[in-house]
């Protein structure tokens, strides 16, 4: 996956996942929670990725920002 696809993924994944998650953070912000989830997701699913086609890569990329968003919440904001 190109450099320009994994920011338009994961800008849209930040996105949903700072929606899904019920959270408010700058566009900044939103775009490096989707590209840190866009690569976390696309390792824990890669294999899904070669099974069910691209949008398991999506899919993964949203599980992964909610995952980051989650950890930041916990840990990140003391």
């Amino acid at each position: 996956m190109g450099i320009i696809a994994l920011i338009i993924i994961g800008a849209a994944a930040g996105y949903l996942a700072t929606r899904f998650m019920k959270i408010k953070a700058n566009m900044v912000t939103t775009i490096a929670i989707g590209i840190g989830g866009a690569l976390i997701g696309g390792l824990i699913l890669r294999g899904l990725l070669t099974v069910m086609g691209w949008m398991s890569g999506f899919v993964g990329a949203v599980l992964g920002a909610m995952l980051l968003i989650w950890l930041w919440q916990t840990y990140g904001r003391k």
